[in-house]
């Protein structure tokens, strides 16, 4: 029986059998796992990338393979691997591929910690990285080169949320032997199906909706087979392994994905298109909404949205925004995202844009939104008056 998604998210990884019937399996910590022969001390060692083989806490133990199975049978993924955060993940699964004199073509609207890494760290050691239109599609032939290794996608984008028509770009990365590796934190695997657009790398903050409660580091790589031990060895080798009950916590906030992801789907559109009818609002910047430039691929490709999207407000000087900001009662200010508490935080695109810089430069205000799990109309409430706040500092 192929199980819908909900009966997945309930079932995956878990198996009561092999832990005396107990529904989640338990907290296994270590650091030394001993065997009885030396014979299958080797054994274990050449098969250690395999399910239900453990030679060593690093390596991960049942705990973190719960959440790993559970992963990729919900990306649609083969295997998968649980690292210390988003971004040590992103690394590892990029330097799977990449050796010095090798060619990165990244989305232009790529999280910015990630376009940091390749300016300032793969740039050290002659890996070479341009950045391309999001919006590109099957142009991308246009700029693979000879040496081009990894074609890298992220979409919704970080910040101004444009959408990327992947499959098309996955085509073209492999008549040219390129991997195609996906941020795909924003659906964190409720709406979006990395692996049936020709994805062959998925990378995410679990530390987001998969935790959900805004109290764990974590990011996991999901594979298919064909690139599963070249991927597992470079995480293996980065040695940014998650601790066992970070993962428990990740596995336990990915028990409740699904009923949280409505909710954040249902109260982010409902925010969405109030703002819209905002005289202070230029637009809103949400693929759920038939405004949005790209929304015919959002309608093809995904199953719905979180809860995460901005605004671009009129002109207005800081000290409005700010007085808008500061008395918000229900919006934190803070980085990341995800979790059950709604943020809002002032942004500037340009600063981390390459092919667009003009566009986001010439703009308003940007504000990134996450709607959290807060009574809706409370939350339009806060917003309301903030903007009277904001009326009255113009």
């Amino acid at each position: 029986m192929k199980k819908k998604q909900d009966t997945l998210i309930t079932t995956a990884g878990r198996d009561p059998d092999k832990n005396y019937g107990f529904v989640n399996p338990p907290v296994y910590h270590a650091s030394t796992i001993v065997a009885p022969t030396l014979e299958e001390f080797r054994e274990r060692r050449t098969r250690r990338w395999e399910l239900d083989v453990f030679t060593y806490g690093r390596q991960g133990s049942p705990t973190h393979q719960s959440l790993e199975v559970a992963t990729a049978e919900l990306l649609g993924g083969d295997r998968a691997v649980c690292m210390s955060s988003g971004l040590a993940a992103i690394n590892a699964a990029m330097l799977a591929y990449l050796e010095a004199g090798d060619h990165v073509l990244m989305v232009d609207t790529v999280y910015g910690p990630t376009r940091n890494f390749c300016n300032n760290f793969l740039g050290r050691f002659n890996v070479s990285t341009t950045y391309y239109d999001p919006t590109i599609g099957e142009g991308i032939r246009d700029l693979i080169q000879d040496n081009t290794k990894i074609i890298y996608t992220e979409s919704p984008g970080s910040l101004t949320f444009e959408l990327q028509d992947i499959k098309a770009i996955a085509q073209e990365a492999h008549k040219r032997d390129c991997v195609v590796i996906i941020d795909d934190t924003w659906s964190s695997g409720g709406y979006f199906k990395p692996f049936d657009h020709g994805v062959d790398v998925s990378v995410l903050a679990a530390t987001k909706y998969i935790v959900g409660h805004s109290d764990v580091m974590m990011g996991i790589i999901t594979t298919t087979n064909e690139h599963w031990q070249r991927v597992r060895q470079s995480a293996s080798d980065l040695g940014a392994n998650s601790g066992p009950d970070d993962v428990y916590l990740a596995l336990r906030g990915l028990r409740t994905i699904g009923v949280r992801m409505r909710q954040h789907h249902v109260s982010g559109l409902k925010l969405a298109t109030w703002l819209e009818r905002r005289p202070e609002v230029d637009r809103v910047l949400h693929p759920g909404l038939p405004t949005h430039p790209q929304h015919d691929i959002w309608k093809r490709d995904f199953s719905g949205a979180c809860g995460l999207f901005g605004i671009v407000l009129k002109p207005v000087n800081e000290e409005a925004i700010a007085s808008m900001l500061d008395g918000l009662k229900l919006y934190g200010m803070g980085a990341s995202w995800g979790g059950f508490e709604s943020l809002i935080l002032l942004t500037n695109p340009a600063a981390t844009r390459t092919v667009a810089k003009e566009k986001w430069e010439n703009d308003g205000p940007t504000l990134r939104i996450h709607v959290g799990l807060e009574d809706i109309d409370d939350l339009i409430a806060d917003l309301e008056e903030g903007f009277k706040r904001l009326n009255a500092k113009r």
